[in-house]
């Protein structure tokens, strides 16, 4: 099944909250992306319904292995992508937001090639 980009970022948000939390609620998710609580709402249906995510006995948000896969696949490009553009002298703001677009419709093939080039060559700290 294909995610969509608004469902990639759910699952990206809960991943970067679950990192620092082992207790990530709904709200928490609004909060963190400047969502109201019916937009958060429904988004975290449809992520249950398509086996994304789960609640657990306590109400707190988890992620099911291909929630976790996702997430992390997600993850992964944005971060390389806004340290490319800030290795490229793209300001930090600027490289992160490009790089949150970019990140739901790369290819897989594209995003491989970009992930070899900074292995073989490189970036700057």
């Amino acid at each position: 099944m294909v995610m969509r980009e608004s469902g990639e970022m759910y699952l990206e948000t809960i991943y970067i909250l679950s990192q620092n939390s082992s207790t990530v609620r709904s709200i928490d998710v609004g909060a963190y992306m400047g969502y109201s609580k019916p937009s958060v709402s429904r988004a975290i249906g449809l992520l249950k319904t398509e086996g994304y995510i789960y609640t657990d006995e306590h109400g707190y948000l988890k992620l099911t292995a291909l929630g976790e896969k996702n997430a992390k696949i997600i993850y992964e490009r944005h971060t390389l992508l806004s340290q490319l553009f800030m290795n490229l002298g793209v300001d930090e703001e600027t490289a992160t937001k490009d790089a949150c677009r970019i990140e739901h419709y790369i290819s897989d093939k594209t995003f491989e090639a970009i992930k070899n080039h900074v292995r073989q060559y490189g970036s700057k700290q």
